[in-house]
């Protein structure tokens, strides 16, 4: 670890602005947050496989990646002709988010408390400040199925809400009662099934490799 970290992210968000600027990189300045979405979401899964895989200089490179998916979208938010904000008001905001939401941390440290209540703590102030009108609401609907299924069975389980199953023996039921069975152990249903699903290609592979030689 080097001691420029400030000098190194700033110096991120410069040639970001140069990339960004007349002169720049034509396809850079095409790029609008719409059109960034897949690559965000692309990035994001490579993190989880670097992380799942436990390669080390792969998960250094794409905590990179998806650092300047942040940067790329603050850079284009300077633009907006009503609403502009750039990364430091991004920063700015994080930084109040995370201390309004650990108020047992800044505003009154006492002993320590469990992780479950702690995110029970988190799920309330969060509810609050959006105005939300159910613990449930906020879940996006772009998370695959099994991830959604677990961020609802979690929030209604801090919510004190019971989480049975629907009624009936069709498939669908089937996997949510695995997913409601994961998130009782804490095993994270998308990342069990993700990683058994690489295991069992690893093997098919191998297979067919065997099959052709």
């Amino acid at each position: 670890m080097t001691s420029s970290q400030p000098d190194s992210l700033r110096a991120l968000v410069s040639v970001m602005d140069r990339l960004r600027s007349p002169g720049g990189c034509p396809w850079d300045a095409q790029q609008t947050h719409e059109s960034l979405v897949p690559y965000a979401l692309e990035e994001a899964h490579e993190l989880a496989e670097a992380i799942e895989t436990g390669d080390r200089s792969g998960l250094r490179e794409e905590l990179g990646d998806l650092l300047l998916q942040v940067v790329f979208h603050a850079r284009i938010a300077t633009e907006h002709p009503s609403d502009p904000f750039d990364v430091d008001d991004v920063a700015d905001d994080l930084v109040a988010k995370l201390v309004r939401r650990h108020p047992h941390v800044f505003e009154d440290p006492g002993p320590a408390e469990a992780a479950g209540d702690v995110h029970v703590q988190w799920d309330r102030l969060k509810n609050a400040e959006k105005q939300r009108g159910s613990a449930l609401d906020g879940v996006p609907l772009a998370l695959g199925a099994l991830a959604r299924a677990q961020k609802i069975a979690g929030r209604a389980g801090r919510a004190g809400l019971a989480t049975q199953v629907p009624t009936g023996d069709g498939l669908g039921e089937r996997l949510l009662a695995l997913v409601l069975e994961a998130d009782a152990a804490g095993v994270d249903a998308e990342g069990a099934l993700r990683r058994t699903a690489a295991a069992w290609e690893q093997g098919l592979r191998a297979d067919e490799a065997a099959a052709g030689s």
